[in-house]
């Protein structure tokens, strides 16, 4: 769906439109006006060192995002830095819940309270970057209207509220597909969109816990093991982006959109199910193995003098280099670990010489010894060295977070673009939007609001 697109200019306190059909200028026109505020820009990705020839691959993609906390607005970060033009709605009482996530920024750095009005939490910074914030409150009778004037110039919605939500409101799918045939409308919820049988609240640990992947880390007496990140509240949502895309390429060849569904439960559950746990029990191999993988040993993680370190080395070549390096070549040829078969049979065995080996070692000398036999290895860092990895940083997959005003206040990394394309740029150029800090710009040059409509929308709380 092409639309106008217009370049915004501050003078005094006028906005002084300029018309263009081309939907960089929208971009251009939000950097220019956070530059003219003095709004600091947050990590931008370039694609190439040279300037990009093609457009950001979704720019002529308009998306109406009805997401809050992590799921959903992930899901819409993802497509604002493949260039779609976001526009994130959010009730006018009360925003997004992302934003009361501590940390906080501020003009003193980093707090776990927020200290003033002007702190912002890290968690906003990270996933509302690239969008446009307008508030709309779907409950008060004069939203319908408004909102589906929104909904006609969009080619994508995108929400994660509890399931049936949008339907309770009056505006669920049926509604939205009534109001524009073309619209790919994507909900993100626990369990499904049509499974009345579960809650209709869900998050990551209540998802991790059902998935079955609390019992596929740790050793056999541990206790379930939460994953350290919110994998469900992130792996959901790119099959979200997934299925936006393949919905839209449909929806251009036949002008019809459709309702994209996905279960946080299902996207967790499938993930798990690649790898048969029961089955390797059944087996004899048992279904949490702690800091190894038995099937495919030499494969895990073993502590040396000084840290730790993951050795990778499942095929014939790499377990003889592995032994080259043990000073051990061997035992290559020990009846015990000659084959991969032989090796899993006495892969405790095997465990243990691997850990000998690695104790004798600093992380750094073990690493140098396994690298120069070809045997695949690293160190296992923290967070904070991994974030700031010069190769990732480099190629914009992190990327430093800074203040919309105050800009680098702390040294911080957040999400940037994995994504990279050998003509287009992409990734986040501009900062999380106040709540309804575009409200004008939306609603006036984008829907074609006279300015005392606005202003009587905001009398009356609609917006």
């Amino acid at each position: 769906m092409m639309h106008l697109d217009f370049c915004f200019i501050r003078e005094s306190d006028a906005l002084e439109l300029v018309s263009s059909d081309a939907t960089t200028a929208w971009s251009a026109a939000i950097q220019c006006e956070a530059k003219i505020e003095g709004r600091h820009m947050v990590g931008e990705t370039k694609t190439n060192e040279t300037e990009a020839a093609l457009p950001k691959p979704l720019e002529d993609i308009t998306v109406l995002d009805m997401t809050i906390a992590l799921a959903g607005p992930f899901a819409t970060l993802l497509l604002a830095g493949l260039g779609a033009r976001v526009i994130k709605v959010e009730n006018p009482a009360i925003g997004d819940t992302c934003r009361e996530n501590a940390p906080y920024l501020g003009i003193d750095g980093a707090s776990l309270a927020r200290r003033s009005d002007e702190d912002v939490s890290v968690s906003a910074i990270n996933r509302l970057r690239n969008k446009l914030g307008i508030t709309l409150n779907l409950k008060h009778p004069g939203a319908r209207a408004v909102f589906s004037d929104l909904v006609k110039k969009c080619d994508v919605l995108v929400e994660n509220y509890s399931r049936g939500t949008l339907d309770r409101l009056g505006v669920g799918y049926r509604w939205l597909h009534e109001v524009n045939p073309r619209l790919v409308y994507c909900s993100i919820t626990g369990f499904g969109s049509d499974d009345d049988s579960s809650p209709a609240k869900a998050m990551d640990t209540i998802i991790q816990a059902q998935s079955g992947v609390m019992y596929t880390s740790g050793g056999p007496q541990d206790p379930p093991i939460r994953i350290g990140i919110p994998m469900a509240d992130f792996c959901a949502p790119m099959f979200g982006v997934i299925g936006v895309m393949a919905a839209i390429h449909q929806a251009q060849r036949t002008g019809v959109g459709q309702h994209v569904d996905i279960s946080m439960l299902g996207a967790m559950t499938m993930m798990v199910s690649g790898e048969p746990f029961d089955l390797l029990e059944r087996c004899g191999i048992p279904q949490r193995t702690g800091q190894t993988l038995p099937r495919l040993t030499p494969f895990g993680i073993y502590p040396t003098r000084d840290g730790f370190i993951a050795i990778c080395a499942p095929t014939e070549a790499m377990a003889r280099g592995f032994f080259v390096a043990a000073g051990h070549p061997e035992l290559a040829d020990d009846e015990r670990f000659a084959t991969r078969n032989a090796r899993v049979k006495n892969f405790q065995e095997l465990d243990a010489f691997i850990e000998l080996f690695t104790c004798s070692l600093t992380s750094s000398e073990a690493l140098a010894r396994l690298e120069s036999a070809g045997v695949p290895s690293a160190e296992v860092r923290d967070p904070s060295a991994a974030t700031r990895d010069p190769r990732v940083v480099q190629r914009g997959e992190t990327v430093p977070l800074t203040h919309p005003k105050y800009g680098a206040v702390e040294d911080v990394y957040g999400m940037g673009m994995p994504i990279r394309f050998s003509g287009s740029r992409v990734g986040f150029t501009q900062p999380p939007p106040a709540i309804g800090e575009h409200n004008d710009m939306v609603y006036g040059h984008f829907l074609g609001y006279s300015s005392d409509r606005i202003a009587e929308l905001r009398t009356q709380k609609v917006i």
